[in-house]
């Protein structure tokens, strides 16, 4: 399968997926959180498929991987934030659990196919990650 466009890769959706989770989960914290935590955790979720895209449209793997680098250390930004929301009491996990889920999905599949991309690029690309669901 030929992949067209960034919004063919799994990895993308599913990062697309985490925003709005994220955003959802934001409305439970406290209001005076709204600039603070809140804004912090939706940029976090934003720039994960950000990241992901941008790098899809790099011409060079150097940068290609970059980015996708760049997209890992965001998740693993929000997934500090979405621990700090449960240690300050403002959710609890079940509240939090669909966006974790979502979260630990994308980071494994961002590890995958970061760490060793230089040599699947050369070959071929990761199905699973690739593979449109729409």
């Amino acid at each position: 399968m030929r992949v067209s466009s960034y919004k063919d890769l799994i990895v993308w959706q599913k990062a697309m997926q985490l925003v709005k989770k994220v955003y959802s989960l934001t409305q439970l914290l406290p209001r005076e959180e709204l600039y603070g935590l809140a804004s912090q955790m939706k940029r976090a979720a934003v720039s994960v498929p950000c990241n992901i895209a941008e790098g899809f449209r790099r011409n060079h793997r150097q940068e290609q991987i970059q980015f996708f680098a760049v997209s890992y250390g965001s998740g693993a930004e929000l997934e500090t934030q979405i621990e700090i929301c449960k240690q300050l009491g403002f959710a609890k996990a079940e509240q939090t659990k669909v966006a974790e889920d979502i979260l630990n999905e994308v980071m494994r599949m961002l590890n995958t196919f970061s760490i060793p991309m230089s040599r699947r690029l050369q070959d071929s690309t990761t199905n699973y990650v690739l593979r449109s669901t729409f």
